[in-house]
């Protein structure tokens, strides 16, 4: 009887904790980033700042883990971001599982700018389009890997420049 009572007190402190997680919304484990587009693209819009999209796979991906560790964790990138970009992290985990609506939305903008591996950065403005209930893009370019903060925000500072009088 006492193994009984102690199965399902298990099965209900399972599921209790299943239904907490199920409820927790996913972030980025780096500060600063956005995972949904829908919110980068309202951001971008109140802010007037174009968005950097990191297309990555966090857990597997070497240069994109190198690209971390030498680009967007240095405090002199976050706060040439704050000032220039709205950032944006689609991930590709291979250990880990997104949530249904993050992998979708992420597969479908992985196609949209035919990312082909990572790292791959694309800078660009967007809004709704409410004729086909997704977005309007402007891309403004590409890049990858970076060795450093200074060769990376260059680059995107160049990108940013193409948009004229925005």
């Amino acid at each position: 009887m006492n193994m009984f009572r102690s199965a399902i007190i298990l099965f209900f402190m399972a599921f209790t904790l299943s239904a907490s997680f199920a409820q927790t919304e996913y972030k980025s484990k780096k500060e600063g980033w956005e995972v949904k587009m829908v919110k980068a693209v309202e951001l971008s819009k109140k802010s007037g700042k174009p968005i950097l999209a990191n297309f990555t796979g966090t857990d597997w991906c070497g240069w994109c883990i190198k690209l971390d560790n030498t680009v967007f964790k240095k405090p002199e990138f976050k706060t040439w971001a704050k000032e220039n970009v709205i950032l944006l992290e689609l991930d590709f985990p291979r250990r880990s599982k997104l949530p249904e609506e993050i992998a979708k939305q992420n597969g479908e903008l992985q196609r949209a700018f035919n990312v082909r591996g990572f790292p791959t950065i694309w800078v660009f403005d967007a809004s709704p389009d409410p004729d086909t209930n997704g977005f309007s893009i402007q891309a403004l370019g590409q890049t990858g890997f970076a060795k450093n903060v200074g060769d990376f925000t260059s680059a995107v500072d160049q990108m940013i420049e193409k948009r004229g009088g925005k």
